[in-house]
């Protein structure tokens, strides 16, 4: 976490387009199978491993990850070198309220912070154009960016050079947890790795697209095999 804040410090002062991704069990089996997805992630600038899933699996085929790097603690982290730096700050994405809410949580926590403007996920294509002008009018140099995957990385990719020196980043669901929405599972189950379990429990609609992490699981099992033979 400490690492990750500090790389995007850099980036943020380095006046300069940035993407930072948040990258989950679930991407990485989007990434496999989806040439243009993976091509996204891995021209990013900083990608993170967001769950516990891509930790473990960092550890298995031997370049390890030192911890888990959850995107609503780096949000957080982000929100207080941006209140320090007075970096202003544009949420977009969420349902209708929820940005909204989620602003009025972070500047309750982090006094002083610029939230630059707020947009929910639920604008058409026709008013893509609108909302990057609103972006890119705001002066936010933090653009968080709560479209869900694959969506928020492909957005990302194909319009942050229209919004000027920002660093964007795709949040997923953090808008969620951190307006109150959804709460976050409780401090021991996030230390046992447990969280997924947690969501799961809250959101039995989520079974289906984590029906992919046992075959995640075998396929680095199966890949840290082969690399054992070819040493």
């Amino acid at each position: 976490m400490d690492e990750a804040q500090q790389r995007i410090e850099g980036l943020l002062a380095s006046d300069r387009v940035a993407h930072i991704v948040t990258f989950g069990s679930e991407m990485a089996m989007l990434a496999r199978r989806d040439p243009a997805y993976r091509e996204v992630i891995n021209k990013a600038d900083l990608v993170v491993p967001d769950t516990i899933g891509i930790v473990y699996a960092t550890r298995i085929l031997g370049q390890p990850a030192r911890e888990r790097v959850p995107g609503v603690e780096l949000v957080e982290r982000l929100c207080d070198v941006c209140t320090q730096r007075g970096i202003s700050v544009f949420l977009l994405g969420g349902e209708p309220k929820v940005a909204e809410r989620a602003a009025e949580a972070l500047t309750s926590r982090h006094s002083g912070l610029r939230i630059a403007g707020i947009h929910d996920g639920y604008f058409q294509a026709s008013e893509e154009a609108s909302v990057l002008a609103q972006i890119r009018a705001s002066g936010a140099k933090l653009v968080l960016v709560a479209l869900g995957f694959p969506q928020q990385e492909f957005w990302i990719r194909a319009h942050a050079e229209r919004l000027g020196p920002v660093v964007c980043m795709g949040v997923g669901g953090t808008f969620d947890v951190i307006s109150g929405k959804l709460p976050r599972a409780p401090l021991l189950m996030r230390r046992l790795g447990l969280e997924w379990l947690y969501r799961l429990a809250r959101e039995p609609k989520r079974l289906r697209r984590q029906l992919v992490l046992p075959r995640f699981a075998l396929l680095v099992v199966a890949q840290a095999i082969r690399q054992r033979r070819q040493m």
